[in-house]
């Protein structure tokens, strides 16, 4: 039996347990994604929407892994990036290794940190699918992770779980599978979005991939959106301010900021 010592962390509603792996290697010689499996269980063990290990980068500040409850890594997490970036707890702009690529970041608050997403890629917009017999229009676009967009209205009534889960599997969408971001647009500098997310295998209270893809496709529709101004993403666990540029299929300079807090430390029997 191993003591692995974690801190527990949230980024408005999305949680995690963070592993610093920098130092002594408290995870060395075991699997992590049994350990992801293990201590992302809810009620039985920690509980978490993820795990992420921070480990040494030979060309960034550090590197962050994310693997999800079901033990499956995932190339990048938006709200986990920022928890990672408050944990590390360096001031002045860092640089963060991923699966996705690397990541500029900066505390920019009490709490509050902003970090520079890669530029999105794989557009594709108004992708006829039919779920339950019925059709429906999602937007695609991979923001460090693969995200289905689609545009709802009542968003409070949707059954996310049940959608979310066939879209995600959906064969336009194999073999990577997809996260669902089901969009309602309030206005032309707010929407508010709920998330099925892919690994998790169920809704989350955010999502900062999910976010990001949201907004973009949404400002992709709002004609009055002004480039490289924000807009403010409503979640169920709090908001996200996005900003970007689009033209067209290209979209640059794409930012996530928010606020990431630390919940308590802890130390779980590992066997």
């Amino acid at each position: 039996m191993k003591k692995i010592k974690f801190l527990k962390m949230d980024g408005v509603g999305n949680d995690f347990v963070v592993i610093d792996n920098r130092g002594s290697g408290v995870a060395r010689g075991i699997s992590l994604p049994k350990m992801a499996q293990f201590i992302c269980r809810r009620k039985t063990s920690v509980g978490a929407d993820g795990l992420l290990v921070l480990e040494k980068s030979r060309k960034a500040d550090f590197r962050m892994r994310i693997f999800n409850a079901d033990g499956s890594e995932a190339e990048m997490c938006g709200n986990g990036l920022r928890c990672a970036v408050l944990y590390a707890g360096k001031k002045g702009k860092i640089n963060i290794e991923t699966m996705a690529g690397m990541h500029g970041a900066e505390i920019t608050g009490r709490n509050k940190v902003k970090i520079n997403m890669a530029e999105p890629k794989g557009l594709k917009q108004d992708i006829a699918i039919k779920v339950n017999s019925r059709p429906i229009k999602a937007h695609y676009i991979d923001t460090g992770v693969p995200h289905a967009v689609i545009f709802v209205q009542g968003i409070d009534d949707i059954d996310v779980d049940s959608i979310g889960r066939a879209v995600r599997y959906h064969d336009k969408f194999r073999p990577r599978g997809t996260n669902v971001d089901f969009v309602e647009i309030m206005d032309d500098k707010n929407i508010k979005i709920r998330t099925y997310e892919r690994g998790v295998e169920g809704e989350t209270l955010a999502c900062g991939t999910g976010a990001v893809a949201s907004a973009i496709m949404a400002g992709s529709r709002i004609k009055t959106h002004v480039p490289g101004s924000k807009i403010r993403v409503c979640t169920r666990g709090g908001k996200l301010d996005i900003y970007f540029k689009i033209s067209g299929r290209n979209v640059k300079d794409v930012y996530l900021e928010g606020e990431a807090r630390k919940v308590y430390r802890g130390e779980v029997d590992y066997v």
